[in-house]
């Protein structure tokens, strides 16, 4: 690109942005996506103590539990459409103003003047838009070259980290400072700020000139954000169902593990509350290591192909050893190698579906990805209370070695096909 380059400009193509423009879009994303998700578990930190308040009972705050996930669930993939068809500004804005929304409610919540339980449950409806991280993600993904995707989407972990334990620390702090309503008001604030960002400074999209282009021929009907088919396609491409199989399926005994966490660490662990939240930090300082340095230290030297196996691998080992563990300390060790296998093998993941679609698909199909998480969230308190009552806790070790050791002989007879990056 000749001359000065405009953050209000659309980028024709990642190739023709001047390097610095490109590295100033890509720092600022990672900016907004550790503000957004420092917020995110500022609010976190504040919901079990206001459900309390409100009177709200385990099986309630179960409902309210739910309720976000299914929605972020529903919205992933209809958000990552969004991003492929209006592009990241606009993407990442409606991102901020729905978590803008959610935090005000979560505010008024809090005052003894207005219907708190009904105001509570109604701040988990704007979590439906509420996906920056994909957002991120498919700039990232957009912006960098194929060999430095998976460096460079791991780098997001450091954002996941300073999120986990500066939203925590703050949440606690404040509250106990400032009263509850302290973090959702502030973290609308920060929202704000962020929309704003990313209104002004953020191109209006980061596609090439052959995969922006949004506008259907004269005549025929524009393409539905909502069309499920559409996006339903993409999971019928040439190897995308086996690599998402494989993301889905090794992430879903861990997942049933972290999501009765806190049980756990209360019944099995006995830990206290600030011992929990040291645990979780501690959790959360190893994926900032792990994702921002290691992971891209790697992929310097190995393939995705051997990154996958060496993930899956790691998980088998670390489910032998959740299977015997009867102390905190025990899962202190471990903590490590389940870090390294969770990040490895969702930042490989990421980087192979993004690559095995169009790059005017790319938002779409990171949404997909996104919807992992909430779907685990969905079903793990039923099937992962069910487990732990039945088997207790050695049996989401028994779960994570089957899965995953079928996984692996199902990558070993026949590996995942290197890709290259379409052209943009």
């Amino acid at each position: 690109m000749q001359g000065a380059w405009s953050p209000r400009d659309q980028v024709q193509s990642p190739g023709r942005m001047s390097t610095l423009g490109r590295s100033s879009v890509i720092l600022l994303t990672y900016v907004l996506t550790a503000i957004e998700l420092t917020c995110l578990f500022m609010q976190f930190s504040v919901l079990p103590y206001l459900s309390r308040k409100l009177g709200l009972d385990s099986i309630a705050f179960g409902y309210l539990q739910t309720t976000f996930g299914v929605l972020q669930l529903l919205g992933g993939p209809v958000f990552g459409r969004f991003a492929d068809q209006r592009g990241a500004r606009a993407a990442l804005t409606l991102s901020f103003l729905a978590a803008l929304a959610l935090y005000l409610l979560l505010a008024a919540a809090s005052s003894p003047a207005l219907p708190g339980v009904y105001l509570l449950f109604a701040s988990r409806l704007p979590g439906a838009l509420m996906h920056t991280l994909p957002a991120a993600q498919m700039v990232i993904t957009d912006l960098s070259a194929p060999e430095e995707r998976p460096a460079a989407l791991g780098r997001l972990g450091l954002c996941f980290g300073v999120g986990v334990i500066l939203g925590s620390l703050l949440g606690g702090t404040l509250v106990s400072m400032y009263g509850i309503q302290c973090p959702p008001i502030l973290a609308a604030l920060a929202t704000l700020l962020g929309a704003v960002l990313s209104f002004t400074c953020i191109p209006a999209s980061t596609k090439g000139t052959k995969t922006d282009t949004q506008t259907p021929p004269p005549g025929s009907p524009r393409a539905s954000v909502f069309d499920l088919k559409a996006i339903a396609s993409l999971l019928r491409l040439p190897d995308v169902p086996r690599i998402f199989l494989v993301k889905v399926a090794s992430n879903f005994p861990t997942g049933l593990f972290m999501v009765m966490f806190s049980i756990i660490s209360m019944d099995f662990f006995q830990l206290e509350a600030a011992q929990a939240g040291y645990l979780m930090s501690f959790f959360g300082l190893l994926q900032m290591v792990t994702q921002g340095l290691v992971i891209g230290q790697l992929s310097s030297r190995f393939s995705e192909e051997a990154l996958l196996r060496a993930s899956v691998l790691a998980f088998i080992v670390v489910g032998l050893a959740m299977a015997w563990m009867s102390s905190v300390f025990h899962f202190c060790l471990l903590v490590p190698g389940l870090v390294f296998s969770l990040c490895t093998l969702n930042v490989v993941t990421d980087s192979m579906l993004t690559k095995a679609v169009s790059t005017s698909d790319t938002g779409a199909m990171l949404g997909l990805c996104a919807s992992v998480q909430p779907l685990l969230r969905t079903l793990g308190p039923t099937v992962g209370g069910f487990l732990y009552r039945s088997f207790g806790v050695p049996i989401f070790g028994h779960v994570q070695v089957a899965i995953n050791v079928l996984v692996l002989l199902v990558l070993w007879r026949k590996p995942m096909p290197q890709r290259k990056d379409k052209v943009r």
